[in-house]
């Protein structure tokens, strides 16, 4: 079966009767602490030998019966049984449509990467009754913000809301680099404590992507070869094409909310205070030069830009790496003509 947005948090809570589960997309992350649930789910452990089975690829694609084997396969102590398969690919369709054929309860839990509309897994899973394809994108807007409070909550941590806004800019594109964060972060602040955003850029700013940081605001000032420095360096940090898309969205969104509100009228040290959230003093300059240099108009224009690169990126089939640096480095370029 094919699940929408709002029917996957139950399912994953409670497959029920499921035979089967693809978890696939580009947040390897997210694939992986579903998969994990799922499999603690139906096998109470992720390393109970008599209850979890882990195939490898290989072994599943050069022998056709192992997985229905897998699954035909009783637990000798009894209680439900987890097949998990990663790094699933559509050549292995045919043995996965046999295995979930095998009569019995044993849950077979499937791990794959990006795949399009007409991957052959996909069609499996989306046109079986007993099964379920689950896309597993990277977590965006209120779900990130919920994944942010919920995690540090778990560790008795609370944080100001321009700490989690500036955490939302900076995270997200892979749901396990957010948790590891998250976690040295909750760490910093001890149970108990409350996190400012300077807390969250000192404990996070390594791997957050300062570099993708320090790009959107050159670019959006016009300093075009500094974009592409910045851009060059949040590229080597792990930053995806996806993620650098959607940051600089809601970087725009951001410029525009201040534009309209007049924050260039304003000495640079306020409008960076005034802005929401607030801008880091190393960016107070850059931030006062696009507020003075924009239009509400060429900022929308600009946001409606980056919402077909991060379309194109996910469905054009173009390098979405090319995609990503043509987006950022455009708002640049177009920052630097209206300086002229």
């Amino acid at each position: 079966m094919k699940l929408d947005a709002r029917r996957i948090p139950a399912f994953l809570a409670d497959p029920g009767a499921a035979r089967g589960v693809l978890l696939y997309g580009p947040d390897t992350g997210l694939v992986r602490e579903r998969a994990e649930g799922l499999v603690r789910l139906a096998a109470g452990s992720l390393d109970d030998p008599f209850r979890v089975s882990e195939p490898r690829r290989e072994q599943a694609a050069s022998d056709p019966g192992l997985l229905a084997g897998e699954m035909a396969a009783l637990s000798l102590m009894g209680g439900r049984r987890a097949v998990r398969l990663r790094e699933a690919t559509d050549s292995l369709a045919p043995a996965i449509e046999a295995a979930l054929a095998v009569p019995g309860d044993t849950l077979l839990v499937v791990e794959a990467g990006e795949l399009p509309a007409r991957s052959k897994l996909r069609a499996l899973f989306e046109r079986a009754a007993n099964a379920a394809a689950v896309p597993c994108y990277a977590d965006t807007g209120a779900a990130l913000r919920q994944v942010i409070a919920q995690t540090l909550g778990e560790s008795g941590v609370t944080a100001d809301a321009d700490a989690v806004a500036w955490l939302a800019d900076n995270l997200g594109a892979d749901r396990g680099l957010t948790r590891s964060e998250l976690a040295k972060l909750a760490l910093y602040a001890g149970e108990g404590g409350r996190v400012t955003v300077a807390d969250a850029r000192l404990s996070v700013g390594d791997h957050a992507g300062l570099g993708l940081d320090d790009a959107l605001f050159a670019a959006t000032a016009g300093d075009v070869a500094g974009a592409d420095r910045a851009l060059a360096l949040a590229f080597e940090e792990g930053a995806n094409p996806v993620q650098i898309v959607r940051a600089a969205l809601r970087h725009m969104q951001r410029l525009h909310l201040g534009v309209a509100e007049g924050l260039g009228a304003l000495a640079p040290k306020e409008a960076a205070q005034r802005s929401r959230p607030p801008v880091f003093f190393r960016h107070e300059g850059a931030w006062h030069r696009a507020l003075q240099g924009w239009t509400e108009q060429r900022a929308a224009t600009a946001c409606e830009r980056l919402l077909s690169a991060e379309l194109a990126c996910k469905t054009t089939g173009a390098p979405d790496v090319l995609i990503a640096s043509r987006a950022v480095l455009d708002i640049a370029r177009a920052a630097r003509s209206s300086q002229r």
